[in-house]
């Protein structure tokens, strides 16, 4: 699906990247984890091709991330980005509508008013799609950007991806969990997820794949079992913890202090 070697960003001679590989196949989640600092929502950035000034060695489906024309890739590849503007003066459903904007000139078609009903019922937002978005709460406005972003990706295209820059803030219990398992969903059907995470214990129940960073670079990378390890938690985060199995799914649970 992706494919990126040896990534790096340089910004004011800091090193924010320092030669990051990552490789993603069909139907993969993997979790970008790691302390503040790490460079996971720089990383995501520049795979999603938002950082024009530094070309990298990436490969999207076997071809330059940069080969692709920019209409093309949007109805490939999405993005929900960490920083979304808190004032839009636009209904609800008319913000979740913006992810169709790659599929229709001047009047939205049938399919994208179904895309559009479809993911905001799943993100439990329907209700509220006559809202003002000004009026939503932060966990509302968290859930209509996710709508929009799946909404893109809502077509006949087989194998998409999506990137999501910290996607559970300001969402509570029950919708961090919906959030993900609407991503978990996404790549059930082949396509594959690139998501930052701050929560480890929900990062190792949904991701197949793990890439923990400290420092700008890898600490280590794999499944799960693989890469949250009481000594790889405890060196990238400065702070000590204990692994144990979880009660209910035997995924690793971690117990910090």
């Amino acid at each position: 699906m992706i494919k990126a070697h040896q990534i790096n960003y340089l910004h004011k001679d800091f090193h924010i990247l320092d030669g990051v590989d990552v490789s993603l196949n069909y139907g993969e989640f993997l979790a970008i984890v790691g302390p503040n600092g790490a460079g996971k929502s720089s990383l995501l950035s520049i795979l999603a091709n938002e950082v024009k000034q530094w070309k990298q060695n990436i490969l999207f489906k076997d071809k330059s991330i940069y080969e692709w024309e920019v209409r093309e890739l949007s109805v490939h590849k999405a993005k929900f980005s960490q920083h979304n503007s808190n004032e839009i003066p636009l209904q609800v459903k008319d913000v979740v509508m913006m992810g169709r904007y790659p599929y229709f000139d001047s009047q939205p078609r049938k399919e994208d008013f179904e895309a559009m009903n479809k993911l905001m019922y799943e993100t439990d937002v329907y209700h509220l799609k006559e809202r003002d978005y000004n009026t939503l709460s932060g966990g509302e406005k968290q859930r209509v950007h996710l709508s929009r972003v799946m909404a893109q990706l809502e077509n006949e295209i087989e194998q998409k991806l999506v990137f999501l820059d910290e996607p559970l803030n300001n969402l509570d219990v029950k919708h961090q969990y919906k959030a993900l398992e609407i991503i978990k969903k996404f790549t059930n059907n082949a396509n594959s997820a690139i998501v930052v995470l701050h929560d480890l214990n929900l990062a190792a129940q949904f991701a197949d794949k793990i890439l923990l960073m400290k420092g700008g670079k890898v600490s280590a990378y794999g499944t799960p079992g693989e890469v949250f390890t009481s000594e790889n938690i405890s060196q990238a985060y400065n702070f000590p913890c204990t692994i144990c199995p979880h009660p209910v799914n035997a995924t690793p649970m971690i117990i910090f202090g």
